[in-house]
């Protein structure tokens, strides 16, 4: 096991932590019996706290089970912004014994149904901006219950700031059967059963791309989350008195452990935004005194791009941390001279439920991945050999850790290929290509996965191009990332058109469709019209010659 690293660990900080023997759930008990007054959550002036907010959980959970059947095990849809009822949700459907499986609200009704049959869900709790594309999936008998949240029920009627307007929006009513309205569901008052889950059953059940064209679901169970929600809370020496800014989507591992998690279980204050704005940013920051923000590189370069921002109003902040992508040394250098804070960046996936990497605020790097986490065994291997490589040397970092999931949900085939056994321990093959230095920091170099990283969503090619198949016209196509200087990467896409469409159909009509089919982040920004694509003696699309091409052009 690395222990290079040791030399610059946190200041009085621990090298192990031992990893609660309770649920996630547990940690929200906890701290309403603990701070039962501290406000858990401010969302555009509105506060709730650790009271309410277990009443409201335990009130939603009883519904689930009541009313709707869930029981232990079930997995229930989580799609929805980053709003009061988000966490709600998630941990009433902790304290029903299911299994939370978050999915990003910018997905098209085509999408959600392979999630859906994938994990054989059969209740979700969605936003209600949402309803035009989970209906069709109710009326196909793939869903049998939705419940539909409003934001605007959670929202200060005095809050003087700009207010998205998803969140604006009045509830709306419904007359469709199986359609239950949040408020309603909340206002029965059920008490849930006794819980019988335990730190070793699963929680959660968020999906990724992988290492192959479908995307998979992590299997993570009470314990792999505390690992590094309890690790989190330690690293940070987050407490009571933190408040922290959530931007992050909290269906995002780093947004979901970070932002949500992490403060619950220290009893601090969660200030939510659901929509980006960063005027709006600061004046939370300023009034609330948010200490903690973890956020992606492009929020803090767009942050610190206002021309109006004034470091007396950001002086309450304490920690910026992040990860998703390397943020710019210029953007690092200047966050350092307006606020003398250092931003610490992190690494994880989530198939770790976010971090397994993380730069000691005493002492960052820049551009860096940090050092291994509490009890995390991270190693470079050369991918070919599997043989371990030495500092300085380049190779797939694999890593052993208590926050590594426990498989790929029903894909056996999948996990083989996943982890590999060293000195009695199994490691996660990350498909990451990195390299340490002599102090033990992790840096990254390239991903053996064929992966296209924009603004932090990571998106696989081969899942874009099996919709732009679904295109009558299309005969071919091959999608690759391309430098973009806001996102990092963003999505292109080669096309050999069929015959009987060639001349009768343009590149923009098929960005069109692609952004009305395919979630926002992932359909291609660019197309390019092809008679023909590089491919092998077999057949197969050289996919790396256009993109090595696609580099020389810009």
């Amino acid at each position: 096991m690395l222990t290079r690293h040791y030399e610059h660990w946190p200041f009085r900080l621990t090298k192990q932590i031992v990893i609660p023997d309770t649920t996630i759930y547990n940690n929200l008990e906890i701290s309403a019996k603990r701070y039962p007054e501290n406000i858990a959550i401010n969302y555009y002036g509105n506060k709730l706290t650790y009271k309410q907010l277990i009443k409201e959980v335990d009130a939603m959970a009883g519904f689930l089970q009541h009313e709707l059947g869930v029981t232990k095990g079930d997995k229930v849809l989580l799609l929805m912004q980053n709003s009061p009822q988000y966490i709600i949700g998630y941990y009433a459907i902790l304290r029903a014994d299911a299994i939370v499986v978050p999915l990003n609200p910018m997905l098209k009704t085509m999408e959600l149904e392979f999630y859906i049959k994938d994990g054989d869900i059969k209740n979700a709790i969605i936003g209600q901006e949402l309803i035009e594309n989970v209906h069709p999936l109710l009326v196909d008998g793939f869903l049998k219950n939705i419940i539909i949240a409003a934001y605007s029920d959670y929202i200060s009627d005095e809050f003087p700031l700009e207010i998205p307007r998803e969140v604006a929006v009045f509830r709306k009513e419904s007359n469709h059967s199986n359609h239950y309205l949040w408020n309603e569901c909340i206002g029965f008052n059920y008490v849930p059963n006794e819980t019988t889950s335990g730190p070793d059953d699963l929680a959660v059940i968020p999906y990724t791309s992988g290492t192959t064209g479908l995307p998979k679901g992590c299997m993570h169970t009470n314990r792999t989350v505390q690992a590094n929600t309890a690790g989190g809370a330690h690293w940070n020496r987050t407490n009571a008195s933190n408040v922290q800014l959530a931007t992050l989507p909290f269906f995002h591992v780093t947004g979901m452990v970070g932002s949500m998690h992490t403060p619950i279980f220290a009893g601090s204050t969660i200030v939510i935004m659901t929509r980006w704005n960063r005027e709006v940013a600061v004046e939370l920051i300023s009034r609330y005194k948010c200490t903690n923000w973890v956020a992606i590189c492009t929020m803090v370069t767009d942050f610190l791009a206002n021309p109006n921002l004034d470091k007396e109003q950001i002086s309450s902040l304490i920690s910026i941390a992040g990860g998703g992508a390397t943020l710019p040394e210029a953007v690092g250098q200047k966050l350092y001279e307006m606020t003398g804070i250092k931003f610490t960046e992190g690494y994880g996936l989530t198939e770790t439920i976010a971090q397994t990497h993380q730069n000691p605020g005493e002492r960052p790097k820049m551009q860096c991945l940090g050092i291994p986490s509490f009890g995390v065994d991270a190693r470079i291997i050369n991918p070919n050999t599997n043989q371990e490589v030495e500092a300085g040397e380049e190779g797939e970092i694999i890593i052993n850790g208590q926050q590594v999931m426990i498989g790929y949900y029903n894909r056996e085939d999948e996990n083989e290929k996943a982890f590999i056994y060293m000195d009695d321990k199994r490691f996660l093959r990350t498909g990451d290509i990195g390299r340490y230095d002599e102090e033990g920091y992790f840096f990254i170099v390239d991903r053996v996965k064929r992966m296209i990283n924009a603004s932090g969503f990571k998106v696989w090619p081969t899942e874009v191009e099996s919709y732009l198949y679904k295109h009558p016209a299309v005969h071919q196509a091959c999608v690759i990332g391309v430098p973009d200087t806001r996102k990092g990467e963003t999505i292109k896409a080669f096309i050999i058109l069929k015959e009987e469409y060639k001349g009768k159909i343009n590149e923009k009509e098929i960005i069109t469709w692609a952004k009305k089919n395919m979630a926002a982040y992932k359909y291609p920004r660019f197309v390019e019209f092809k008679t023909k694509l590089p491919t092998t003696s077999s057949g197969k699309i050289l996919w790396r010659k256009l993109q090595e091409e696609e580099q020389k052009v810009k």
